[in-house]
């Protein structure tokens, strides 16, 4: 028997449908499928995923099963899960999953340890909360054994460099997030339409006419502003870093800060990395009605423990995934998804043909390292060029689109050329 705990293994028949649905969108993945199915790079080796559970994911662990893998899955985060795509991958692929939408905090922690339990060589993490359980509870043991990590998103990438910089990471680390054929796409176009698909699934908002607020402009944040203005809205950027600021307010965005925002926006989102994005102190600032979500991968940018704090009254569930706050003075702060990620808590996450493109760079990075496991430097690395390259290309000839190829005179010219000449 495969070992799994999921919800409802009666809904994998729905899971499957959704998870070919998805495959569609996904050539280049659905290419490093076939190649593996032939070559089994990955074969024997034990590997764990710790990412949100959804019918993008689905097919690159089928993926990494195709290359001959022991696979295992949990959830990244406990309310992206995508019940039936846990039970289709348990029933119709042979693959072990332990995830469940909406499980508690020890449940989800339970599930990373059992993720654990087969002492994988590899991981492929989401926010690096895989990689943590390792380092703080296996430092001696498991995570001696892993030949190399993947890191997912912008959140686990700061973490691990984190633990670099205080010499205190174990294993060597490829940050898929910083490759250009994810960040580029994945966290601008894909977060950009899949929060703004969360936040209008949740609320039924027009965005025409309101007032967004983005906290945070940097590739994801870039991406859902230039979203909600393409839908009407009109939308203020906050930021900390003054680059990031100044290019924001070149794109046509208004920028100010938090305590200047709070009393003109309708709609907020945090897409920041960071904590406390938004305090009590915005909150009684922000009109009667505001509507508050976050992207960002932990549910720590919008203190809604202090915004419990100060509630005199709680609604939940005034609809799915909307939770009334009353405040002593009489006005209303509406929380999207517990102040989780919207973009999966109330949707469906990023369109698989931008996942199309992430995956790929995940199951081209975890063949890398097991080809050459023992030959990296403990740190957090980039995806080696040729990979990015190697996507971008194939991901163009999928789409029919041919690009321009430099002639022998344009080589020669360029090999020759140096400064000064």
């Amino acid at each position: 028997m495969i070992p799994n705990h999921i919800k409802d293994s009666s809904l994998a028949e729905l899971g499957k449908n959704r998870i070919e649905w998805a495959e569609r969108d996904m050539p280049v993945l659905r290419q490093i499928r076939e190649r593996f199915s032939k070559e089994k790079p990955l074969d024997g080796i034990n590997i764990a995923g710790c990412l949100h559970v959804t019918t993008e994911t689905a097919n690159l662990m089928r993926t990494l099963a195709a290359g001959g893998a022991n696979v295992r899955l949990c959830a990244s985060n406990p309310l992206s899960t995508q019940d039936d795509v846990a039970a289709a991958l348990i029933h119709h692929y042979g693959i072990s999953v332990f995830a469940i939408n909406g499980e508690d905090n020890d449940t989800y922690y339970d599930h990373i340890e059992s993720c654990l339990d087969f002492n994988p060589q590899i991981t492929h993490d989401d926010g690096a909360d895989l990689v943590a359980t390792l380092h703080e509870k296996y430092p001696d043991d498991k995570a001696k054994n892993i030949w190399g990590s993947m890191e997912e998103t912008t959140t686990g990438v700061i973490r691990l460099k984190s633990l670099a910089k205080n010499k205190k990471l174990i294993f060597p680390v490829f940050s898929i997030n910083d490759a250009q054929t994810k960040h580029f796409f994945d966290n601008r176009y894909g977060t950009g339409q899949s929060t703004l698909d969360g936040i209008i699934r949740a609320t039924n908002r027009l965005i025409a006419g309101s007032t967004v607020v983005v906290a945070g402009y940097g590739w994801c944040g870039r991406g859902f502003a230039t979203r909600v203005k393409g839908h009407g809205a009109r939308v203020i950027v906050t930021e900390i870093d003054p680059v990031k600021a100044l290019e924001a307010t070149m794109d046509g965005f208004e920028v100010m800060p938090m305590s200047e925002a709070a009393p003109l926006g309708d709609i907020f989102c945090t897409i920041t990395g960071d904590i406390n994005v938004i305090r009590p102190e915005h909150f009684e600032l922000m009109k009667d009605g505001a509507i508050v979500a976050n992207s960002g991968h932990f549910n720590v940018e919008i203190d809604a423990k202090g915004l419990e704090k100060m509630a005199k009254k709680i609604n939940r569930n005034v609809r799915p995934m909307v939770d009334q706050y009353i405040l002593p003075d009489g006005h209303s702060i509406f929380l999207l998804g517990e102040g989780r990620l919207i973009n999966l808590s109330a949707a469906e996450g990023h369109p698989a043909a931008v996942m199309d493109m992430s995956f790929a760079l995940q199951a081209l990075t975890g063949e890398y390292v097991a080809k050459n496991k023992g030959d990296f430097t403990v740190d957090v690395h980039d995806v080696p060029a040729e990979i990015d390259k190697w996507v971008a290309k194939i991901k163009l000839e999928t789409m029919g689109i041919e690009v321009d190829k430099l002639t022998e005179e344009q080589e020669k010219y360029l090999a020759s050329w140096k400064i000064g000449t």
